[in-house]
C-alpha cells in the first residue's frame, strides 16, 4: 500500500504565522506544522487510545455528514491503553483513502498530530541514548506505552531484559521494534507524517494535541504540545490572532468543553469513555458534533 503524504502551506493572513509559513514553503521536507488550505469546515477527532470500535463508529458518522470543502484533523494519541492499536492504525489509513477518493480532496487536507503516546514511542525507539533508560522506561510504562509494545509483539518484561543487558542489546531491540512497525503497511507512514500542530490557512483555527503555552508563539512551543495541558485553561484572550484553539487530550477527560477562545474534545476514549469529534467552522463555532456510543 502506497500512501501519499504532502503538505502545501498556502497563503497565511495571520501575521504571527507568516515567518514559519514562508519557512515551510521554501523547505517543505522539514515541515513540523500542518496547514489546512481552502477549508470550509474542519473535522477534529479527539484521542483514540487504541479503541477501534468507537473510531469506526465516529468515522461512519463523519462520512454521513461530510460536506464538500471539509477537512480532517486527528488530534493525537492513536496508540496506548486500548486493545486494538494495529486495528486503529489500519482504520486511519482506510478512512484516509476513502476521503481522498472524494472530489477536490488533496493529501494535505488530512492531518495527523503527534500525541503524547506517539512522542513516547518516538523516544522509546532511541531509549538507548537516554541518560537513565530504565527510569525513562518506567515512566513510559506508567503512561501507557505497554499497550503499544504488546500491539507490535513486544512486552514490558522483554524490554526490561534488554535494558539490563546494556546499550548494545537495547539498540538491537529498538531496531527490531522499528522493523516490526515498518512491516505493517502504512503504519510508519502515519508516524513519520505527524505534525506538532495544525492551523487553517488564514489563521482562524489552531489545532493542538494537549496544550499550548499562551506566553509563547506557536513556533517557539517545545513539548507543551504534548504535556502542557495545564496551560490550556489559562487561555483567556485570543491566542496569536486565532479565533479558537482546539485540543484533543485533556488529562481529566471532561468531555466537550467550550470557552470563548478554546474547545476541548476529550470524552475519555480509552478510559471507559466515548470518542468525540467536532466539525468546526472557520469562525470558530461547532457546526456538528458526533460521539461514539461506546463508553
Amino acid at each position: 500500500m502506497k500512501i501519499l503524504w504532502n503538505c502545501e502551506s498556502g497563503a497565511c493572513k495571520n501575521e504571527s504565522l507568516d515567518s514559519f509559513c514562508k519557512t515551510m514553503k521554501h523547505n517543505p521536507h522539514s515541515e513540523k506544522f500542518g496547514c489546512l488550505s481552502y477549508a470550509g469546515r474542519v473535522w477534529a477527532v479527539s484521542c483514540i487510545h487504541g479503541e477501534l470500535k468507537p473510531l469506526r463508529e465516529v468515522h461512519q458518522k463523519i462520512s454521513d455528514r461530510w460536506q464538500h470543502g471539509d477537512r480532517l484533523v486527528y488530534l493525537g494519541n492513536y496508540l496506548g491503553h486500548g486493545s486494538d492499536i494495529k486495528g486503529v492504525m489500519d482504520e486511519l489509513l482506510q478512512f484516509r483513502i476513502d476521503r481522498l477518493c472524494l472530489p477536490g480532496m488533496e493529501p494535505s487536507d488530512i492531518i495527523y498530530l503527534r500525541g503524547a503516546q506517539e512522542e513516547m514511542l518516538r523516544k522509546l525507539l532511541q531509549i538507548q541514548l537516554a541518560s537513565d533508560p530504565k527510569g525513562v522506561f518506567d515512566w513510559m510504562v506508567e503512561h501507557g506505552i505497554g499497550a503499544t509494545l504488546e500491539a507490535y509483539g513486544q512486552s514490558e518484561q522483554e524490554a526490561r531484559g534488554y535494558l539490563r543487558e546494556g546499550i548494545l542489546a537495547t539498540t538491537r531491540w529498538t531496531g527490531r521494534l522499528r522493523d516490526t512497525i515498518q512491516s505493517h503497511p502504512g503504519h510508519n507512514d502515519i508516524l513519520i507524517s505527524l505534525r506538532r500542530a495544525a492551523y487553517s490557512m488564514d489563521g482562524e483555527l489552531l489545532f493542538v494535541h494537549a496544550g499550548i503555552d499562551p506566553s509563547r508563539p506557536v513556533t517557539e512551543q517545545t513539548d507543551t504540545f504534548w504535556w502542557g495541558s495545564g496551560y490550556f485553561d489559562k487561555i483567556e484572550t485570543p491566542y496569536s490572532g486565532f479565533k479558537r484553539v482546539i485540543r484533543g487530550y485533556d488529562r481529566e477527560h471532561d468531555g466537550v468543553v467550550e470557552t470563548g477562545h478554546t474547545i476541548s474534545l476529550d470524552s475519555g476514549c480509552g478510559f471507559e469513555g466515548p470518542l468525540s469529534a467536532a466539525c468546526i467552522t472557520l469562525d470558530g463555532e461547532i457546526d456538528d458534533l458526533v460521539t461514539s456510543s461506546d463508553a
